[in-house]
């Protein structure tokens, strides 16, 4: 690896919340950041407003809901001709009061198609870019939620996350199907179902590329980020009060700014080289505390689970 060069991380997502502070983290470190958004002007203001320098980083169009902009965006990036050090999989939509499904470009149920099977398919295109980066610690992170275990607070609000035995995606995830389990169409639950698949995925690019790759694969829930637009689409009393009773009630609150430096920790500092691991933080709303491996959910840790979600996955982005 040439000396002296700056490590180039993506993260998608990063006009807004979680994603935009870890650019800055990760930009005062010294990184550059591709910022992979759906709006490149609401980044770049986004950007300026946090005073992040526009000579660290570069925003570059992708909308995870689409397979076909996914790929666009892997050319796009090879174009630049940059190596990769880290991928930040961190784009996410939540849309609990829709009553009928939305279809991505490609017909799949949009909340997981965004969250789970853009990602998904972004992961795998750009694991060789990871591999050959002449990076000696490259990093693949994808950003979980503590609502897809249900042993915790978060998890335990009905309804729970369920993948079934993935009968959803089995008989090819396109209308009327629009739950990865098969069943009627809940949109809280799969935003849940998608984040165990966040999980799932994690672990199998563990299992199958760790040791042949060097690449340490690895998943965080950095806290709950109640002010992020990631609730944009709730009710606007839930928007006002959720922060609320975050910070007073459940002591889970955590600023975007905070979150974002979590990120930007997992994927630059030597403690966090740990492959398969899930990390979390204690009292999750200080700052000082330490963090911990965090034991996923039994669904999100079924290893035969694992792999036939990958496989069917392969088969809905076109890998397979």
């Amino acid at each position: 690896m040439e000396q002296n060069r700056k490590s180039t991380a993506i993260i998608t997502g990063a006009s807004s919340g979680v994603g935009l502070y870890a650019t800055k983290a990760l930009t005062k470190r010294g990184w550059h950041v591709i910022m992979a958004c759906r709006d490149l002007q609401k980044a770049k203001k986004a950007a300026a407003e946090l005073g992040i320098p526009e000579d660290s980083y570069t925003a570059m169009l992708i909308d995870t809901a689409s397979l076909e902009s996914v790929r666009q965006f892997v050319n796009d990036f090879r174009a630049t001709g940059r190596p990769l050090d880290a991928l930040v999989c961190n784009a996410a939509i939540y849309m609990p009061l829709l009553k009928e499904p939305l279809r991505s470009p490609e017909g799949y149920e949009l909340t997981v198609a965004t969250n789970h099977l853009g990602h998904f398919l972004l992961c795998n295109l750009l694991l060789n870019d990871l591999k050959h980066s002449g990076s000696p610690d490259p990093r693949l992170v994808i950003l979980g939620t503590v609502t897809h275990n249900p042993k915790e607070l978060g998890g335990k609000i009905p309804p729970r996350p369920d993948l079934g035995d993935l009968k959803g995606f089995a008989d090819g995830f396109k209308a009327p199907i629009s739950m990865i389990d098969g069943k009627k169409f809940e949109p809280v639950k799969a935003y849940k179902d998608s984040k165990v698949c966040n999980v799932l995925t994690m672990r199998e690019l563990h299992r199958r590329y760790h040791e042949s790759t060097g690449i340490t694969f690895t998943s965080l829930y950095p806290g709950c980020v109640a002010t992020t637009a990631l609730f944009r689409n709730h009710y606007p009393l839930f928007q006002k009060l959720f922060p609320l009773f975050q910070r007073y009630i459940t002591g889970g609150f955590v600023s975007e700014e905070l979150s974002g430096e979590r990120v930007a920790a997992v994927v630059a500092d030597p403690e966090y080289r740990q492959s398969g691991a899930y990390w979390s933080w204690g009292n999750r709303q200080k700052k000082d505390r330490k963090s911990f491996v965090q034991q996923v959910s039994p669904e999100a840790s079924d290893e035969e689970k694992g792999k036939r979600m990958w496989e069917f996955s392969e088969k809905l982005v076109g890998l397979a």
